[in-house]
């Protein structure tokens, strides 16, 4: 059974999307479109550690800690509870980034692995998300093209169980002020810059472990 117990442990103190399916669109963005797209999503200055126009609770922006021996290095692990995502690093670190994870029973607890990735992704509500909030998600039935208001943001990692996808995914979002909550349909979210900076560390193939989230409770999101 998956247990977020101890599973990482950390040098600061803890405190205590939509679901996306496939798309066949005929058009993709150049390069020099998404660098601009990149540009305007990012800050002026950014620095990971310190830039946050988004009013983050300064535990949510990303920070180098100490993972517990013997997690594989590549691997990522999302704390459900406290609204964490580790990136598990050699020598013994992990960078760990302030997450949104799914509202109500929506967030799906268990193992998968990262089989595609994508900068600048569409995306296709899934049924279940129509059928659920017709007044959301119909108008977007035959797909959103990317851009910086699509709700995978600009990187999205696609969970697969096997060769099934699930249609899971890690993904920015344009909404920032939603990380640290429980408000997407499914997907872990996180800031786009903070993405952008994952997304060129990730491999595929790599494990993702999205653990339960015990005792729920309020989380502040926000400062």
């Amino acid at each position: 059974m998956l247990t977020r117990r101890h599973f990482i442990t950390t040098t600061a103190a803890m405190f205590s999307a939509p679901i996306a399916g496939p798309t066949f669109a005929n058009s993709w963005p150049t390069e020099a479109q998404k660098a601009a797209w990149d540009a305007q999503v990012t800050p002026a200055n950014y620095d990971p550690a310190t830039t946050n126009p988004w009013g983050l609770h300064p535990r949510l922006l990303p920070q180098r800690v100490e993972a517990r021996p013997g997690l594989v290095p590549g691997d990522i692990h999302v704390d459900a509870t406290a609204r964490y995502l580790y990136h598990i690093e050699p020598g013994g670190t992990a960078m760990r980034y302030g997450v949104a994870i799914g509202e109500g029973g929506l967030y799906e607890p268990g193992t998968y692995t990262i089989r595609r990735k994508v900068r600048w992704p569409h995306w296709t509500p899934t049924q279940n998300m129509i059928r659920r909030e017709p007044e959301a998600y119909a108008q977007y039935e035959d797909g959103m093209e990317p851009g910086p208001e699509n709700a995978l943001g600009s990187r999205a990692l696609y969970l697969y169980v096997g060769d099934r996808d699930t249609y899971l995914r890690i993904h920015g979002t344009p909404y920032p002020r939603s990380i640290g909550s429980r408000s997407s349909s499914g997907c872990v979210r996180m800031v786009m810059p903070h993405i952008n900076d994952l997304y060129e560390q990730v491999e595929t193939g790599v494990t993702a472990v999205l653990y339960p989230a015990e005792n729920d409770g309020p989380v502040t999101a926000h400062s």
